[in-house]
């Protein structure tokens, strides 16, 4: 059978997101899910069908996402609204869409910023946290404990408050 050519072809978008918190190990299979169940809860499953999105890679805190043109309008806003993977909270953030690979491969080239671990342990409101400081303004605090983990957003002004 031969190819079908490029003007019969289905064009697709290109999505390049960041996942917040750096550093969180999150499984491509356990993503792919929580990105379907956000855009299947948000437009129904017609719409998630019609967008026939797949994760094209999940790793070094990036997720690569394709979906049919047209629609990645609703894909950001789905991945918006992802709060937590398999229990672990975290963010999608969309950073850029284009029309190939390459193209959204080049924006991904730039490292995300080390994560530095602070010495010294904070209290708030009863829990203990420990203190990791990225490049620039933030700070976040994650609890310790056995029992989940919860995570604090902070900035510079904020720390300076405690």
């Amino acid at each position: 059978m031969k190819p079908r050519p490029p003007t019969l072809r289905t064009k697709k978008r290109y999505i390049l997101a960041r996942i917040d918190p750096p550093g969180v190990e999150i499984g491509p299979r356990d993503l792919y899910y929580s990105i379907l169940e956000s855009l299947t809860s948000l437009f129904g499953d017609v719409l998630a069908a019609e967008a026939g999105f797949i994760l094209i890679s999940c790793e070094s805190g990036y997720a690569e996402i394709r979906c049919t043109r047209g629609l990645e309008h609703q894909l950001r806003t789905a991945l918006s609204t992802v709060t937590g993977v398999q229990g672990k909270k975290v963010a999608l953030r969309s950073l850029a869409t284009s029309g190939t690979l390459l193209a959204l491969r080049k924006r991904r080239s730039r490292p995300l910023p080390p994560q530095s671990e602070e010495s010294g342990e904070w209290e708030i409101l009863g829990s203990v946290y420990s203190a990791r400081r990225y490049q620039g303004q933030k700070v976040d605090l994650v609890e310790k404990g056995i029992k989940g983990q919860e995570l604090l957003f902070l900035t510079q002004d904020d720390r300076e408050e405690f």
